[in-house]
Order: C-alpha cells, then structure tokens, then sequence
C-alpha cells in the first residue's frame, strides 16, 4: 500500500509525510456505487485518492441533487476538508463512481501538517481552489449553457471516468445530477441517439460519437 501511496503523491508531497500519513491512516477499498459520506454526518476524516473516482453530489431540502464535481487519484475532496475544520454537519454526498482505493486521515492531522509540511500546505490551498472552480463551474452550466451541452458533456466525463464507452445508468439518476426531470433527459437522450451520438440500450448508454 505505501509503494502506491509514493507513486501516486511522491511528487506532490514530502517523502517523510508519506511514511507518516502511510502510519496514522487507514486504507479503505471502497466498491462502486458505495455511499461515502451522507448529507447531516460530521466528517472526522480526509480521504486521498490513491485510485478510482468519486462524485460529490449536492443535496437539496426539496430532494433535488446536483452533480458538484469529481475527485480523482492524486486528490482530496476539499468540502470534506471544509467539514472537518469548522465540524461542521455534511450538506454533501460523496459515492464512489468506480472502484476506489484511498487513505483516510483523522482530520486532527490537517492542520498539524500544514505548519510542518510545505508541501501539504500548498496541496492543500491549491485543491481548494481547483474543487472551487469545479463547483463555480458546474453552477454556471446549470445557468447558463443548454442541457443537451451539459447531457454531451456530462456523458463523456462518465466515459472518461470509467475508462469505457458505456453508461451504466438509469435517466433518472442522469437527471438527479444534472439537476433536471427524468422525462426531459429521455428525450434529449432519444435525440442524441436519432443523431447517431449514442446507442440506447435496456440497461445501458452506448457512446459512439460525442
């Protein structure tokens, strides 16, 4: 486990952080679809992404979701982060999108480091401010851009992720994270197909040329 924990953050963080985040945290396989964090829970530790992805899903009162962004290997979940320091509740829902290896880190460790490890310290403000532009910018689509753009994007960085040209989920749950009705991504979905963009089957999305 540390020789993947070297390779994946060797450049990103000092080696004696390595062996000591390798000493207090605990690895965790997580399979995909597995609900990491619930909306209401505290937080009481960072994960760092050693392998797969997980989406981070706002959650609203009324029920509606939003898709905020992804973290992926070589990365932390910075609203976790957030949680951790001001303990506050969640208002997130973190599921792993595939198969997932990461560390997690009790949260008390956060600060400590950023006062001994410069490194940590500036992977720390920089995912900040990366996963702030995610959200920024997945709140400016839902204003501003079409949905059929944000279903087409939307559908390639499910393909991406998964490292294959299939979709393996319901219109429902496209809907949820697109912040949109079941009934208008069917549609859009049926017009892609009538463009030969994709291939509609029972339980799965084909991509063939987005």
């Amino acid at each position: 486990m540390l020789t993947d924990l070297q390779s994946v953050y060797g450049t990103l963080l000092e080696a004696s952080l390595l062996l000591e985040i390798n000493q207090v945290g605990t690895y965790r396989q997580i399979q995909a679809g597995t609900e990491i964090i619930r909306p209401g829970e505290y937080i009481k530790s960072i994960p760092l992404l050693i392998s797969g992805a997980i989406k981070v899903i706002r959650e609203y009162d009324d029920g509606e979701e939003l898709l905020l962004y992804y973290v992926e290997e070589g990365n932390t979940c910075s609203m976790s982060m957030a949680c951790c320091t001001e303990q506050k509740r969640s208002t997130i829902k973190a599921v792993a999108e595939v198969d997932t290896l990461l560390i997690v880190i009790p949260n008390h460790k956060l600060e400590e480091w950023i006062g001994r490890y410069p490194r940590w310290r500036s992977f720390i403000f920089t995912s900040y401010q990366n996963r702030l532009e995610e959200m920024l910018s997945s709140l400016e689509k839902v204003a501003f851009e079409r949905l059929d753009e944000r279903l087409i994007e939307y559908l390639k960085e499910k393909g991406r992720i998964n490292g294959e040209n299939s979709i393996h989920q319901t219109h429902k749950e496209i809907a949820d994270e697109l912040h949109s009705s079941r009934v208008v991504i069917s549609r859009l979905l049926k017009k892609l197909e009538n463009l030969g963009h994709i291939k509609l089957h029972r339980n799965h999305i084909e991509l063939l040329d987005l």
